[in-house]
């Protein structure tokens, strides 16, 4: 239950390769035991993509690839922080001064964020230390959500460490909000997935309360992930907040064209809630309201009436206050029409009419193109591997996760599924001169896995 904290499980380490291997390094690199192990999963997104951060629902489900942290506390005030992946360097803190630096996002930022997440939820000071061992299997920059798994697993290590308790709902609020420590200005689906995702089930997450459905997935067809290869690292460049900056102008406009309160609006949620219309509705709106071609800052201030300062400072975030135009028009249309996509997926789920798989293939084809060409957040490399999974067998096939470059989700049917594995490794991975490594070359059927655990080593208790 979404009430209840995250589980505490009782594991024999000797009978987990994973688990043991980790301890093992864990005691080569600090000299000790792990106190106990965290978990948190990465997810991929079926469908809603860039609405989370405009208040509608979206679609996840976690997959089994997660986030592992070894950790044991300690009496000095210190934060040892290390990776199993040699390509991440060893990082050490003062657990009471945390710093986390906004142009630079190195893997233990994210960790840092996590922590100070719970450290202010709770206004502490005098923390003790810990060491602690990082080991992630999701691949980096892939949109599977590896940065907001470690911040997951990170709070749910500090909490752990603290002895306080706090629901999984809250757990995920506070990381969602933590994450920003990074300057990633996200909308919270990610950790939300993180903690309340359940073996078996997709979930519709719902924010402001946040909440969660189960979605039953149709038997018969299997989620295949496949990443493109090209990384994308959302608090690197500013591409993702552009587009949160470029839905809050847009609300803001919508806004002021109805005579709401246009100052008090963030999102495009609360445009369709002050109005009490439908989507539907909403992309009508839409078309009065905003022009196709692009918006500069000036036309934005003369539409709402307010200098550019107070654009820059009031409204837009840091990374985007030198950004000189705006697709308002086009990021509306794509957020009310995704928001209208995922209630029909979920519609068509539950009602599971005989063409389920094809309604629900249509759907994600028709997310994808909306991502394409509204909210401009594919990458050629992304177009032609859906174009290949497509052409091989999938129902559907979409980006997932932020864009410009990382993975596709595509749904196959079960009996098309070896052959489909076989023809896009070979369509996409092996013709193209990519120097394509074999952890990144991830091609993969998955299922709905179940969201993030504290282990504690049975013997040791």
């Amino acid at each position: 239950m979404a009430t209840e904290g995250p589980a505490m499980r009782r594991v024999q380490v000797a009978e987990h390769p994973r688990l043991l291997k980790l301890k093992e390094m864990f005691n080569s690199k600090f000299g000790s035991i792990p106190k106990f192990y965290v978990r948190a999963p990465g997810r991929v997104n079926i469908i809603g993509e860039h609405i989370d951060y405009c208040g509608y629902s979206v679609l996840p489900m976690a997959v089994e690839q997660d986030m592992l942290i070894a950790v044991e506390p300690v009496k000095t005030q210190t934060l040892q922080l290390a990776n199993t992946n040699p390509l991440y360097p060893d990082f050490s803190t003062s657990a009471n001064n945390i710093q986390i630096d906004k142009t630079k996002p190195l893997w233990h930022n994210y960790f840092l964020c996590g922590f100070k997440g719970i450290q202010e939820h709770f206004g502490l000071s005098n923390l003790t230390g810990m060491n602690c061992l990082v080991d992630g299997n999701i691949p980096p920059s892939s949109g599977l959500s590896s940065s907001s798994a470690l911040v997951c697993c990170a709070g749910l290590v500090t909490l752990t460490v603290l002895g306080m308790n706090l629901s999984k709902v809250e757990l995920a609020e506070i990381c969602a909000k933590s994450e920003r420590y990074i300057g990633t200005e996200g909308g919270g689906m990610d950790q939300s997935i993180s903690f309340l995702a359940e073996e078996g089930t997709a979930k519709l997450i719902e924010f402001s309360p946040l909440r969660a459905t189960d979605v039953k997935l149709p038997s018969g067809a299997v989620f295949v992930i496949a990443n493109s290869c090209v990384e994308m690292n959302k608090a690197a460049t500013s591409h993702f907040n552009i587009r949160v900056m470029e839905c809050r102008l847009a609300a803001k406009l919508l806004a002021k064209y109805r005579g709401l309160q246009w100052d008090e609006v963030l999102r495009l949620e609360e445009v369709q809630a002050k109005l009490g219309v439908s989507l539907e509705e909403m992309l009508w709106i839409t078309e009065d309201a905003l022009h196709p071609e692009p918006y500069s800052p000036e036309e934005v201030c003369r539409c709402l009436e307010i200098s550019l300062q107070e654009l820059r400072t009031q409204i837009l975030s840091p990374n985007t206050q030198d950004v000189l135009i705006f697709k308002l028009y086009q990021r509306a249309k794509h957020v009310y029409s995704e928001a209208t996509r995922v209630l029909r997926f979920k519609k068509i789920c539950e009602e599971a009419p005989d063409n389920t798989v094809q309604l629900l293939g249509e759907l994600m084809n028709q997310s994808h193109a909306s991502c394409r060409d509204l909210c401009e957040c594919s990458c050629p490399e992304l177009d032609q591997l859906v174009d290949i999974c497509r052409k091989f067998g999938a129902q559907g096939s979409r980006l997932t996760g932020a864009g410009w470059g990382g993975c596709t989700v595509s749904l196959v049917p079960a009996d098309k599924l070896t052959s489909f594995l076989a023809n896009v490794l070979e369509a996409y991975y092996q013709r193209s001169d990519r120097n394509v490594t074999s952890e990144k070359q991830s091609l993969f059927a998955t299922k709905p896995g179940g969201g993030a655990l504290v282990f504690l080593e049975a013997q040791t208790m």
